[in-house]
């Protein structure tokens, strides 16, 4: 079984296996409004997963709703708190479900089921993030859902799902970085450019954007008369990316601006600081909290 929901019937199925919630009694039901008589715990469970099963979430979540008012004290109550929560997730009504599943959590902190809430909790921001020209308010809470999932249940297989997650999100928020760099970048706001471009690679230095942010960063610097910074940073790139086509792009900048003097000299310097943090990475706390490329990035300032 996947480690997150999908959406078939089969997915249902999977989830009521992984939550141990056993084998369910059909119940029959019309398609007319739904009359909350008292009916037994497990009745009412029933009658709500087999809403679930027919892809009506709506009604599937207020029936699971409904196990907890007429009986909150019991295991079909806790087990519907979380089944509400996925109906809604199902439907598309993400807010609602992460209330459901902020309530689940913090009633039942040390429940079985808490991981996949706090995986269920990261999907509803995921399944929301948008191209990078709009707003990423969600992929920065997707982020701050998948870590804490991986922060307080690593071992589970739900945060081994994340992290390829997790990759994607960093990814995204360092693409928006880069549209607004690029937009000031063409109006000729070159310190605004700048900052966008250093934001990309001290943040989101393991994302596919660092090459080109590390040439903007060339263009600008050599926009502004800066021709030592932008002798660095081609260094810096032409080192981490040599086969790659925007180091090639600088260098070709270097050579159209009679740059390029000097430039193996700056490599070299870069290769022998990316060797001394290697060799001194794990000797001390600094080592320890800055990664090879972002120590050889602090030469350029």
């Amino acid at each position: 079984m996947t480690p997150h929901p999908t959406r078939s019937f089969k997915a249902v199925l999977a989830l009521v296996a992984l939550l141990g919630l056993g084998s369910l009694l059909p119940a029959c039901e019309s398609d007319d409004e739904i009359i909350y008589a008292e009916q037994p715990a497990e009745s009412l469970y029933n009658e709500a997963m087999n809403e679930l099963m027919t892809e009506s979430y709506i009604r599937a979540a207020e029936l699971f709703d409904e196990v907890e008012r007429q009986h909150p004290y019991s295991a079909w109550a806790t087990k519907g708190q979380i089944m509400a929560a996925f109906a809604r997730y199902r439907k598309n009504e993400y807010d609602g479900a992460v209330i459901s599943l902020e309530r689940f959590i913090n009633l039942h902190p040390g429940h079985v089921d808490v991981p996949y809430a706090y995986y269920l909790k990261a999907l509803c921001y995921y399944e929301r993030i948008t191209d990078v020209s709009r707003d990423q308010k969600n992929t920065e809470l997707a982020l701050e859902a998948f870590e804490e999932l991986l922060v307080r249940f690593p071992e589970t297989k739900y945060a081994e799902d994340a992290i390829p997650k997790l990759d994607l999100i960093i990814d995204h928020l360092a693409g928006k970085d880069m549209t607004i760099g690029r937009y000031y970048l063409q109006r000729e706001h070159y310190l605004a450019a700048i900052n966008r471009f250093r934001s990309v690679i001290e943040n989101y230095e393991i994302t596919t954007h660092i090459p080109e942010s590390l040439h903007r960063l060339v263009e600008s610097y050599l926009a502004l008369g800066m021709v030592t910074e932008a002798r660095k940073t081609a260094a810096v790139l032409g080192y981490n990316f040599p086969n790659n086509p925007w180091y090639w792009d600088s260098y070709t900048l270097l050579e159209d601006n009679n740059l390029l003097e000097s430039h193996e000299t700056f490599k070299s310097e870069v290769e022998r600081r990316s060797i001394l943090a290697q060799k001194e990475g794990g000797d001390g706390e600094e080592g320890e909290e800055k990664s090879y490329f972002s120590q050889v990035w602090d030469w350029i300032f």
